[in-house]
Protein backbone atom coordinates (compact mmCIF):
# COMPACT_ATOMS: atom_id res chain seq x y z
CA UNK A 1 0.00 0.00 0.00
CA UNK A 2 2.75 2.50 0.92
CA UNK A 3 4.61 1.69 -2.33
CA UNK A 4 1.46 2.66 -4.26
CA UNK A 5 1.15 5.92 -2.30
CA UNK A 6 4.79 6.77 -2.96
CA UNK A 7 4.36 6.02 -6.69
CA UNK A 8 1.22 8.19 -6.88
CA UNK A 9 2.92 11.05 -5.01
CA UNK A 10 5.92 10.79 -7.32
CA UNK A 11 3.64 10.86 -10.36
CA UNK A 12 1.81 13.94 -9.01
CA UNK A 13 5.11 15.77 -8.34
CA UNK A 14 6.38 14.89 -11.81
CA UNK A 15 3.14 16.08 -13.46
CA UNK A 16 3.10 19.35 -11.48
CA UNK A 17 6.75 20.06 -12.25
CA UNK A 18 6.25 19.34 -15.94
CA UNK A 19 3.25 21.69 -16.07
CA UNK A 20 5.22 24.44 -14.31
CA UNK A 21 8.14 24.04 -16.72
CA UNK A 22 5.80 24.33 -19.73
CA UNK A 23 4.23 27.45 -18.24
CA UNK A 24 7.67 28.95 -17.58
CA UNK A 25 8.81 28.18 -21.13
CA UNK A 26 5.74 29.91 -22.57
CA UNK A 27 6.29 32.98 -20.38
CA UNK A 28 9.99 33.14 -21.22
CA UNK A 29 9.18 33.82 -24.90
CA UNK A 30 6.12 36.05 -24.39
CA UNK A 31 5.97 38.93 -26.87
CA UNK A 32 4.81 42.38 -25.80
CA UNK A 33 3.81 44.71 -28.62
CA UNK A 34 3.48 48.42 -27.98
CA UNK A 35 2.18 50.99 -30.45
CA UNK A 36 3.24 54.57 -29.90
CA UNK A 37 3.19 57.95 -31.53
CA UNK A 38 6.56 59.55 -32.17
CA UNK A 39 7.27 63.18 -32.97
CA UNK A 40 10.66 63.88 -34.55
CA UNK A 41 11.99 60.47 -33.48
CA UNK A 42 15.78 60.44 -33.80
CA UNK A 43 15.58 64.02 -35.04
CA UNK A 44 13.40 63.61 -38.11
CA UNK A 45 10.90 60.74 -38.18
CA UNK A 46 7.30 61.39 -37.07
CA UNK A 47 4.42 58.91 -37.04
CA UNK A 48 3.40 55.59 -35.54
CA UNK A 49 5.86 53.02 -34.32
CA UNK A 50 5.34 49.37 -33.31
CA UNK A 51 7.84 47.89 -30.83
CA UNK A 52 8.16 44.33 -29.57
CA UNK A 53 9.37 44.89 -26.00
CA UNK A 54 8.84 41.23 -25.09
CA UNK A 55 11.17 38.26 -25.04
CA UNK A 56 9.86 36.33 -28.05
CA UNK A 57 8.48 36.94 -31.52
CA UNK A 58 4.92 38.25 -31.91
CA UNK A 59 2.90 36.64 -34.68
CA UNK A 60 0.34 39.11 -36.02
CA UNK A 61 -3.11 37.52 -36.38
CA UNK A 62 -5.15 40.56 -37.45
CA UNK A 63 -5.43 44.32 -37.16
CA UNK A 64 -8.21 46.89 -37.05
CA UNK A 65 -7.92 50.55 -38.05
CA UNK A 66 -10.46 53.23 -37.15
CA UNK A 67 -10.56 56.88 -38.12
CA UNK A 68 -12.85 59.14 -36.11
CA UNK A 69 -14.47 56.05 -34.58
CA UNK A 70 -15.29 54.39 -37.93
CA UNK A 71 -13.63 51.09 -38.88
CA UNK A 72 -11.91 51.48 -42.25
CA UNK A 73 -10.07 48.17 -42.49
CA UNK A 74 -6.88 46.36 -41.52
CA UNK A 75 -3.36 47.79 -41.54
CA UNK A 76 -2.82 47.15 -45.26
CA UNK A 77 -2.27 49.08 -48.50
CA UNK A 78 -5.99 49.62 -49.08
CA UNK A 79 -6.32 51.33 -45.70
CA UNK A 80 -3.13 53.32 -46.29
CA UNK A 81 -4.54 54.62 -49.56
CA UNK A 82 -7.72 55.71 -47.78
CA UNK A 83 -5.71 57.53 -45.13
CA UNK A 84 -3.59 59.44 -47.65
CA UNK A 85 -6.10 60.02 -50.44
CA UNK A 86 -5.96 63.58 -51.76
CA UNK A 87 -2.70 64.45 -50.00
CA UNK A 88 0.26 65.83 -51.90
CA UNK A 89 2.71 64.28 -49.45
CA UNK A 90 2.44 60.54 -48.86
CA UNK A 91 3.89 59.12 -45.64
CA UNK A 92 5.91 55.93 -45.77
CA UNK A 93 4.17 52.80 -44.57
CA UNK A 94 4.89 49.28 -43.32
CA UNK A 95 1.86 47.03 -43.57
CA UNK A 96 1.04 44.10 -41.30
CA UNK A 97 -0.36 40.90 -42.74
CA UNK A 98 -1.61 37.95 -40.67
CA UNK A 99 1.23 35.54 -39.95
CA UNK A 100 3.93 38.23 -40.05
CA UNK A 101 6.35 37.91 -37.11
CA UNK A 102 7.61 40.95 -35.22
CA UNK A 103 10.88 39.85 -33.68
CA UNK A 104 11.88 40.58 -30.11
CA UNK A 105 13.39 44.06 -29.96
CA UNK A 106 12.22 44.93 -33.47
CA UNK A 107 10.91 48.43 -34.18
CA UNK A 108 8.53 48.80 -37.12
CA UNK A 109 7.60 52.27 -38.31
CA UNK A 110 3.99 51.68 -39.38
CA UNK A 111 3.28 55.14 -40.78
CA UNK A 112 5.78 57.97 -40.83
CA UNK A 113 7.17 61.06 -42.46
CA UNK A 114 10.86 61.84 -42.60
CA UNK A 115 11.75 65.51 -42.23
CA UNK A 116 8.45 66.33 -40.56
CA UNK A 117 7.51 70.01 -40.65
CA UNK A 118 4.75 71.10 -38.25
CA UNK A 119 3.42 73.75 -40.64
CA UNK A 120 3.43 71.67 -43.83
CA UNK A 121 2.39 68.38 -42.23
CA UNK A 122 -0.09 69.48 -39.55
CA UNK A 123 -2.78 67.27 -41.15
CA UNK A 124 -0.55 64.22 -40.63
CA UNK A 125 0.11 64.87 -36.94
CA UNK A 126 -3.62 65.54 -36.38
CA UNK A 127 -4.41 62.18 -38.02
CA UNK A 128 -1.81 60.28 -36.00
CA UNK A 129 -2.36 61.96 -32.64
CA UNK A 130 -6.11 62.64 -32.59
CA UNK A 131 -8.08 60.68 -35.18
CA UNK A 132 -6.45 57.28 -35.67
CA UNK A 133 -7.02 54.13 -33.61
CA UNK A 134 -4.99 51.02 -34.39
CA UNK A 135 -5.45 47.59 -32.81
CA UNK A 136 -3.05 44.75 -33.48
CA UNK A 137 -3.89 41.24 -32.34
CA UNK A 138 -1.01 38.80 -31.96
CA UNK A 139 0.19 35.55 -30.43
CA UNK A 140 3.43 34.03 -29.23
CA UNK A 141 4.98 31.21 -31.20
CA UNK A 142 2.89 28.82 -29.07
CA UNK A 143 -0.35 30.40 -30.31
CA UNK A 144 -3.83 30.80 -28.90
CA UNK A 145 -3.26 33.73 -26.51
CA UNK A 146 -5.00 36.50 -28.53
CA UNK A 147 -2.84 39.33 -27.15
CA UNK A 148 -3.76 42.89 -28.18
CA UNK A 149 -1.83 46.13 -28.63
CA UNK A 150 -3.79 49.32 -29.17
CA UNK A 151 -3.11 52.94 -30.05
CA UNK A 152 -6.08 55.08 -29.08
CA UNK A 153 -6.82 58.76 -29.54
CA UNK A 154 -6.23 60.73 -26.34
CA UNK A 155 -9.94 61.33 -25.80
CA UNK A 156 -10.76 57.59 -25.85
CA UNK A 157 -10.72 55.44 -22.72
CA UNK A 158 -8.93 52.09 -22.94
CA UNK A 159 -11.15 49.01 -22.88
Amino acid sequence: MSATMIALASLWVSFTESRNIRSHNRQSVRPLLQIRRVLNFEGTRTGIQLVNAGLGPAIVTRSVVQVDGEVIGEWDLRTYRQLTRGRSVHPKVSTLQPGVPVLSGQVVHLLFLDDFDQRDHAWFWALVSERLMVEIFYESMYGGENFRAVLIPPWETPS
